[in-house]
């Protein structure tokens, strides 16, 4: 009988990216973006039938996508080669190829905000003309005209929610990731949503249920983020319900059932749940993914979700009575079963200063065990590594590495406080968390002291250059994909409407100067000399270009053995199909070389 080989690597990069999805009004149609071709386009679904249909053409990265309500057109956000500065543009009803509708210069940003409800009025965001801190406005798709309705001011300002008459707006101020105000403007007065905008929360995700009243999540003096509400005649703010232990992250208004469904973070789930505003009660509905990344909750009360899991990945399902779900994509691995995959065990450790750590310890099938670990420090820093699939995951425990991916002081789903334990400390608490991370890999025979490998991208990458330089004798070769080098250039080099909010998260190059010498990964290259692979998108405007060119041209000088790869089209992530397969590969070259 023949005989089949084990799984290739691209057999695992042949899974998809699904980023975004929209249902029309009457359900008929669906619209997602995905590189189903190799590139991000649009791709569409004729409901009942489930086959994906090539939408609309454009080869880019698209940040939204919404339905005209009365189906004139289709609006979609698109980017060029990662650099993330998307503007708006209007589809054919029927698909076919993008028009520019609210655009500019390449430099400029044009961020979609809201769609009056007879599709009439755009209201969006835009960075020209005030590029730091973003103004809003609205563009009559009528007549063309555009009115400037709000300057941002002070940091970044972005509107969040309109009243169905239009003449209440809801803006949110960030200054940091775990501090973000909100307040509702009306004519020229504004009133916050919470009762102290001094004090450090949160404000997000508000929806005007009438023209008094605006839900919204916010964390203010609470661990975890709750459901809100404030309403404006009386400038009176109340908790509604929270969830013990549990961070609301999404909020959908569904005005024909008088409900909320929201999203949760649990450590490295998510949770659903109906809330029922008439009679107080909260109904926990079931999910067939693990990791939620978006929800539409359609007229008709039907739920329409966009998720994954460790083993499952990104599909877009639907339900009609919150129990039972039918998966509407078929997005999974070319010829491999979820059940020959691996799921994580969730595991916890003490840090240095009695700190419990959790993590995920994904173990390679004893069939494929080929005796070696990576140690990844996720991204963010303020994120964490989930029950979420990725393809890099699975085709490296397929080769027979086993992963563990610590969630460090600073990662979300473990209470405000913890998140911003990284807040102006990027080098110091994080690494010594990832450093009894490997003490205890080491301890519970979960990896040799001779076969570690170091793996990270983003911050992830800024903590493996850390990591490497200051505690090489832990590791056989180290994988930097797109990590800052030295914090003095890259506080200096992020988007403009990232400046604002540096201070609060990274800190001051002046007043900070020692913290950031010593916490700047360029500060340990002598340390730095096991061997290295540098990935880079030339087109990344996080974690510019220039961040590893200027540690790889270090390393060079002084004779290290370090392999660099460009990838001329991306930006901070990888997009397109071919990019991704060529990357993974070159790191599983690079890591059998270093065996």
């Amino acid at each position: 009988m023949k005989q089949f080989p084990k799984p290739t690597v691209e057999q695992f990069f042949r899974t998809y990216a699904i980023t975004n999805f929209t249902v029309s009004s009457d359900e008929q149609k669906l619209l997602f973006s995905s590189n189903l071709n190799g590139k991000v386009n649009v791709w569409g679904m004729d409901l009942p039938d489930t086959f994906p249909y090539l939408f609309a053409h454009n080869d880019e990265s698209i940040s939204f996508l919404k339905f005209d309500p009365k189906g004139r057109y289709v609006l979609a956000g698109y980017d060029k080669d990662g650099d993330e500065n998307h503007q708006i543009y209007a589809l054919p009803p029927t698909g076919g190829l993008p028009q520019p509708l609210v655009t500019g210069d390449a430099e400029e940003k044009y961020f979609f905000a809201h769609l009056s409800d007879d599709g009439n009025r755009l209201y969006y965001m835009t960075s020209e003309g005030n590029p730091s801190f973003l103004n809003a406005r609205v563009r009559n798709l009528e007549d063309d005209t555009d009115t400037l309705l709000n300057e941002g001011e002070t940091s970044p300002t972005n509107l969040a929610a309109v009243s169905d008459d239009e003449q209440a707006f809801v803006y949110v101020r960030s200054f940091a990731n775990t501090y973000v105000t909100g307040f509702v403007k009306i004519g020229e007065e504004i009133n916050y949503l919470t009762p102290d905008p001094e004090k450090v929360h949160v404000v997000f995700d508000p929806v005007f249920t009438d023209e008094n009243t605006i839900y919204f999540v916010t964390d203010y003096e609470s661990e975890y983020s709750y459901v809100a509400k404030y309403e404006i005649k009386e400038k009176a703010f109340s908790s509604v319900f929270s969830i013990e232990g549990e961070s609301v992250e999404t909020l959908k208004w569904h005005k024909e059932s008088n409900s909320f469904y929201l999203a949760t973070e649990k450590g490295v789930v998510d949770v659903l749940y109906r809330y029922d505003l008439e009679s107080d009660k909260v109904e926990t509905l079931s999910t067939p993914i693990d990791v939620i990344d978006k929800l539409q909750v359609t007229k008709s009360g039907n739920v329409y979700l966009l998720g994954r899991s460790a083993t499952v990945p990104p599909n877009i399902f639907k339900t009609t009575n919150g129990s039972d779900w039918e998966q509407l994509t078929n997005n999974g691995v070319l010829g491999v079963n979820s059940e020959d995959m691996v799921e994580p065990d969730v595991v916890s450790y003490k840090s240095f200063d009695g700190m419990e750590i959790e993590g995920l310890l994904f173990k390679a099938l004893p069939e494929n065990d080929n005796g070696y670990t990576i140690f990844w420090p996720h991204g963010g820093p303020q994120a964490s590594e989930r029950k979420m699939f990725r393809s890099m995951f699975q085709c490296f425990l397929n080769r027979g590495y086993t992963i563990f991916a610590p969630n460090f002081r600073g990662s979300t789903g473990y209470g405000s406080s913890f998140v911003k334990l990284v807040e102006q400390d990027w080098g110091e608490g994080p690494r010594l968390d990832c450093v009894a991370g490997i003490e205890w890999l080491f301890e519970n025979n979960h990896a040799d002291k001779d076969k570690l490998f170091l793996v990270g991208g983003s911050y992830g990458g800024y903590m493996a250059l850390l990591l490497h330089g200051r505690h090489p004798e832990y590791f056989k070769a180290v994988v930097d994909i797109f990590g800052p080098s030295d914090l003095f250039t890259f506080v200096n080099s992020v988007p403009p409407h990232w400046k604002p909010i540096m201070d609060r998260w990274l800190g001051d190059p002046e007043r900070d100067k020692e913290r950031f010498v010593k916490d700047s990964p360029v500060t340990y290259l002598d340390g730095m000399k096991k061997p290295m692979l540098v990935i880079q998108g030339a087109k990344d405007p996080r974690v510019v270009k220039e961040e590893s060119d200027q540690i790889v041209a270090k390393l060079e000088k002084e004779g290290r053995d370090v392999e660099y790869l460009v990838l001329e089209d991306e930006g901070h992530g990888f997009s397109k199909k071919e990019n991704e397969i060529n990357v993974y590969s070159r790191m599983l070259e690079f890591l059998e070389k270093h065996q």
